[in-house]
């Protein structure tokens, strides 16, 4: 199991870019969350195998039709969390 955290930028926030997450990530059997951030980005942590995470990832880059997706940064984590759900933070 790999642990992603990915940080989304761009017009993100107000557009119901944390639902669209939260659907696909269910969907595609991933866990951990998404939340917004103060500085209008979109922060996420994802668990899951490889070839879900990568599915996932190209869904951040598309985002929403009202999103503006600009940049998406991911990187690798040693989550000493293991997930059991996917969640929407508030």
């Amino acid at each position: 199991m790999k642990t992603v955290r990915v940080i989304i930028k761009g017009i993100v926030q107000g557009v119901g870019f944390r639902y669209f997450v939260g659907r696909y990530a269910r969907q595609l059997g991933l866990r951990g969350w998404v939340k917004n951030n103060d500085d209008g980005s979109v922060e996420a942590v994802f668990q899951g195998d490889e070839q879900t995470m990568e599915k996932m990832l190209e869904l951040c880059r598309e985002g929403p039709s009202n999103a503006v997706v600009r940049s998406v940064e991911m990187e690798e984590i040693a989550e000493m969390d293991v997930y059991n759900r996917f969640s929407i933070k508030f």
